[in-house]
């Protein structure tokens, strides 16, 4: 089989003449325009018509990607997990792909001798993951929560994992099961980095930003590691993740606590054993031939110097998809709040979620709303009585961006909102609540 890197976590395998495009993100601007690639990618979709099947391992746009897809042959079947809710599919087949769904855990042969199982990573927890509106809960309803999956491609003989975005201890499980079947694994693909907000889109001082970035690249950089430990690969390749703030958020670039590749190559090849689990890195475009372990040209390391300068130059300059909106005034916000409301307390109810925690979400005109999490409703308050609040989750964000959010899902959602650096948060105390952060997710309407 043949690995070839495009950026981030898109990918092409192929054995024979059978391609299978693995979640291409290959346009910037995805999250309302702050993610870009760097280095940038030369996309020319016709490039990819001879691809096979395109597999997508869950909705967000960095993997698969409306910008990209949109300008892929519509020709070309999508396959993806056969998800207990729709949204995705439909997501897919509203840009014209016929999509395939595949059952958990099925190996599925697709053409010649090559073969893909499409496997659910179980178990979230959005502390772990770092994704702030979670989706945990499902699982207590369904038994799964079934969002992020990860896919084993083999002809047989060679066995490729592509661990996607699902970090390890929530994967543990199904990666686990996936050792068990199919026994020698020939390489991995897995995260070295998390889109999470924090550190840099929370208030915190200097020392502890310093310090979280530090242990959010040894967290994740060690969850890496695990997935070596336990597929024990004859090469393993980091990968996804890779991504570049633009527009007025680029100045959070190098405060995200995300490990530069080359960062990554130097702690795996420190602390694997190379001799057994070869550490892999390509160029965009580059391929490697799993049979004889060659790679297509030798791996160039970016100049840091060369991407500030990108930065400043370039990606500083971009302007997001809600910036081009007009701003909305104070009524037409609180016009939507209503019906949101209805919905975050129909959810709240049906979770059994109760906090003292109130969430506090900044409104035009120096006002607040005020969410309780216990039932007692909401209202719109001073900006000034903040301070009287010991136990508050705040939420700051464009305004326009916000009334796009409580419009609904078809215009944005919170959680790509999140993952894009677009709100900056402070909580009092600095603390975590599941429950809450959950709730927020279906305060739209």
């Amino acid at each position: 089989m043949l690995l070839t890197f495009l950026q981030s976590a898109a990918v092409i395998i192929q054995h024979e003449n059978v391609k299978i495009l693995c979640d291409p993100w290959l346009v910037d601007g995805e999250y309302f325009g702050s993610w870009a690639q760097y280095p940038p990618y030369d996309f020319k979709p016709q490039k990819f018509d001879d691809v096979d099947y395109i597999y997508l391992s869950h909705i967000h746009p960095d993997h698969a990607s409306p910008k990209t897809l949109s300008q892929l042959n519509k020709n070309i079947p999508v396959l993806i997990h056969k998800f207990p809710k729709k949204f995705f599919k439909n997501n897919i087949e509203s840009l014209g792909f016929k999509v395939i769904e595949l059952e958990n855990n099925v190996r599925t042969h697709l053409k010649n001798n090559l073969y893909i199982n499409i496997v659910a990573a179980d178990f979230c927890d959005p502390e772990i993951c770092g994704r702030y509106f979670g989706c945990h809960f499902l699982q207590k309803k369904m038994g799964t929560n079934q969002i992020d999956t990860m896919c084993v491609i083999d002809n047989q003989r060679e066995t490729i994992v592509n661990t996607n975005d699902c970090v390890f201890p929530l994967a543990e499980f199904a990666a686990s099961k996936i050792k068990e079947v199919y026994g020698e694994i020939d390489m991995i693909l897995m995260g070295y980095s998390g889109a999470s907000p924090y550190p840099h889109c929370f208030e915190l001082t200097e020392k502890e930003k310093e310090d979280a970035v530090r242990l959010k690249k040894e967290t994740m950089l060690n969850r890496g590691k695990k997935y070596v430990e336990l597929f024990k690969p004859k090469y393993f390749m980091p990968f996804a993740g890779r991504y570049t703030l633009a527009g007025k958020l680029s100045i959070h670039n190098f405060k995200r606590g995300e490990p530069e590749l080359e960062e990554a190559y130097d702690y795996y090849t420190t602390n694997t054993d190379q001799k057994k689990h070869n550490c892999v890195l390509l160029n965009p475009d580059s391929s490697f031939d799993i049979t004889n372990g060659k790679e297509s040209e030798s791996y160039n390391p970016i100049d840091i110097d060369e991407k500030k300068s990108y930065i400043q130059n370039v990606l500083s300059k971009v302007k997001f998809s809600y910036e081009y909106e007009n701003k909305p005034t104070l009524k037409e916000i609180i016009e939507l709040i209503p019906k949101c409301y209805e919905r975050f307390e129909d959810n709240r109810i049906q979770i059994g979620i109760s906090s003292d925690t109130i969430i506090l979400i900044e409104l035009p005109e120096n006002k607040l709303l005020l969410l309780s999490c216990n039932g007692n409703g909401y209202k719109i308050i001073s900006s000034d009585e903040e301070k009287a609040f010991k136990k508050y989750m705040k939420m700051s964000l464009d305004y326009r961006l916000l009334k796009w959010i409580l419009e609904g899902p078809h215009k944005a959602h919170w959680d790509n909102a999140t993952v894009g650096s677009h709100i900056r948060f402070n909580r009092v105390p600095n603390i975590h609540d599941k429950g809450i952060q959950h709730c927020i997710n279906f305060f739209h309407s």
